[in-house]
């Protein structure tokens, strides 16, 4: 349900809301949180460390203690027990997704403009992309989907699944749990030539290179490779206008056996559009990044797959945040 404002003071709050963001994220692209990682440390500690004026940076730790971040005893910071499990770097639940947060934040300092051109005014077309732009956006999609991807892949029919194709898999980290899931299966990663190298990366990490299969291309422009019992597009429909996704559908289907599964993943909208609140709000994201990218609901969704191919899509909630729609490739009389 939209959220309802009951006051004055509501909506101040809600117009204030990044005063917060922005000084998290400040003190994460600065360093501080690394800095306190070996113990309280004074205000004149800290920004030497950073390389930062003395007050602005006490007034900054400050804010943090304000926020829950930080701790503050006889003039020393320290980190809470939350930030030590998140925000130190190299630590396994460390939040690697704030470094394309940070990008997120200038983009979105353009979405007046870009409502008036009903454009993104901000950025490249995706494969125009640096491998350096891409190192921040698989780190943060490989933080966010590796703890889902189990839960996800638990919900769908493997019985007569060998071969899972994950279009624009990034990370791997979807391809790494289709290939747990059951034994034998076998997964590849179809994504931009930018972006395997950091697959491959990922997937050496994880022990998981010799049963994960990665491939270069461009799904706007490529065939898809074929053979596939399944395949899984997760996150990506959302980059794209209607045409375009009926065109990727279509290379799904050729990349398909015939009765082998489309898993669609994204956040599937509600008739009105206005909910779930992140689906609404990742509209906007999709309008200030991308040429014309959008978040659908299950029944556009479902018309798309029907036209392409597709028998009796349906959907299916996960409990993660984004929600899956499967279609069967009907089999030829």
């Amino acid at each position: 349900m939209p959220k309802k404002m009951k006051s004055a003071e509501d909506l101040m709050e809600l117009a204030r809301g990044f005063m917060s963001t922005r000084a998290f994220l400040t003190a994460h692209e600065l360093g501080l949180f690394a800095v306190l990682a070996n113990g309280p440390r004074t205000s004149d500690y800290v920004a030497r460390a950073v390389k930062a004026d003395a007050r602005a940076t006490d007034r900054l730790l400050n804010a943090c203690v304000a926020l829950g971040l930080l701790t503050k005893k006889k003039s020393r910071f320290a980190l809470t027990p939350l930030a030590a499990r998140h925000l130190i770097p190299g630590l396994p639940g460390y939040m690697g997704g704030l470094d394309h947060t940070l990008k997120m934040w200038n983009t979105w300092g353009t979405l007046t403009d870009a409502v008036r051109k009903g454009r993104s005014v901000a950025l490249k077309p995706m494969p125009r992309r640096s491998s350096e732009w891409f190192r921040p956006f698989i780190a943060a999609m490989h933080a966010f989907a590796s703890p889902k991807a189990p839960k996800v892949v638990k919900k769908l029919d493997l019985r007569k699944t060998t071969r899972v194709l994950d279009v624009g898999g990034g990370s791997g980290a979807y391809a790494m749990a289709f290939a747990q899931a059951k034994e034998g299966l076998r997964a590849t990663v179809f994504d931009l030539p930018q972006v395997v190298p950091l697959t491959r990366g990922y997937l050496k990490e994880a022990g998981l290179l010799p049963r994960i299969d990665v491939t270069p291309g461009d799904f706007e422009k490529d065939p898809l490779p074929r053979g596939f019992d399944l395949v899984f597009v997760s996150a990506i429909i959302h980059m794209l206008p209607a045409a375009e996704i009926l065109s990727l559908f279509r290379k799904c289907a050729k990349a398909l056996e015939p009765g082998g599964q489309l898993v669609v993943q994204d956040f599937i909208m509600d008739p009105e559009r206005t909910s779930p609140e992140w689906g609404a709000l990742f509209a906007l994201n999709m309008l200030v990044a991308t040429k014309a990218g959008d978040t659908y609901t299950a029944r556009e969704i479902g018309s798309w797959m029907k036209r392409t191919g597709f028998a009796a899509p349906r959907r299916i909630e996960t409990g993660t945040g984004a929600s899956l729609m499967v279609g069967r490739r009907k089999r030829k009389r």
